[in-house]
């Protein structure tokens, strides 16, 4: 009597939206407030929105704010007037459309308000700074063909992994059952094992794109666009070093 062995490989992959913190930076609406002193980081899917970004902090947001103005500058120190993928509100409020790695970067936003001494009445202008490191995370390579029009594409891909992996174990478990009370007398027997057929997890990240505990310690298991230095050419789960790499989601060492 024999066994039945199968193994599918398979690629499962974590569902991760803004990034895994979830602190007092994100309010009940999913807007992300700025900290002074210490960039937010946030990882956006690759063709889907940003969170709404808010230029100020919660402390700030809960009081009250003479004559705010509000100066996003993005990355490499680039106006984001005029970019079609990005949309401000005069309230101070940005999100990117459409994400891509070239848009990974640091964001920052400059909110300058007024206070005023009530004796004297003299006014003040403050100044604060919000740093936002935004970072694209994507979808596996072929899940946009699959998932056709599915918003939530990890989710469909993983199920339709688990739904072939149960078909094909009942198929050898039919396969069995025929087999042995059929042909029993011309065939050898097949025997199925229970629990023993198995998805395997199959950890890479496309070219472009890598995983770096350190650098993104929220988001350890996410593959995360290569920072400028680094690249990476294949299925690798690390981008490797390059110094003459000055973009987001390098696939090769000049």
């Amino acid at each position: 009597m024999t066994r039945a062995w199968v193994l599918l490989s398979a690629v499962l992959w974590s569902v991760v939206g803004v990034g895994s913190q979830r602190s007092s930076l994100f309010s009940k609406k999913g807007f992300v407030y700025g900290t002074e002193g210490h960039p937010v980081k946030i990882y956006v899917k690759l063709h889907q929105n940003s969170p709404v970004l808010i230029c100020m902090d919660i402390n700030r947001a809960n009081k009250e704010t003479v004559d705010p103005t509000y100066l996003w500058i993005g990355p490499n120190e680039n106006a984001l007037t005029g970019n079609s993928r990005v949309n401000m509100t005069n309230t101070g409020k940005l999100v990117v459309k459409d994400f891509l790695e070239s848009l990974s970067g640091l964001y920052t936003c400059t909110l300058s308000f007024k206070t005023i001494k009530a004796e004297t009445q003299e006014e003040t202008t403050i100044k604060k700074r919000y740093d936002f490191m935004i970072f694209v995370n994507p979808f596996a390579p072929g899940w946009k063909s699959v998932c056709n029009d599915s918003l939530d594409c990890e989710d469909a891909t993983n199920h339709n992994i688990l739904k072939a992996r149960d078909r094909i174990e009942e198929f050898f478990r039919s396969q069995a059952y025929i087999l042995y009370h059929h042909f029993n007398e011309t065939v050898p027997a097949m025997h199925f094992v229970d629990h023993s057929f198995q998805v395997v997890r199959i950890d890479n990240c496309r070219p472009g794109f890598g995983k770096n505990e350190g650098l993104h310690s929220n988001c350890a298991t996410c593959c995360v666009v290569c920072s400028p230095g680094t690249f990476s050419p294949d299925v690798d789960v690390t981008c490797q070093i390059c110094v003459s790499v000055h973009t987001y989601g390098a696939k090769s060492c000049p």
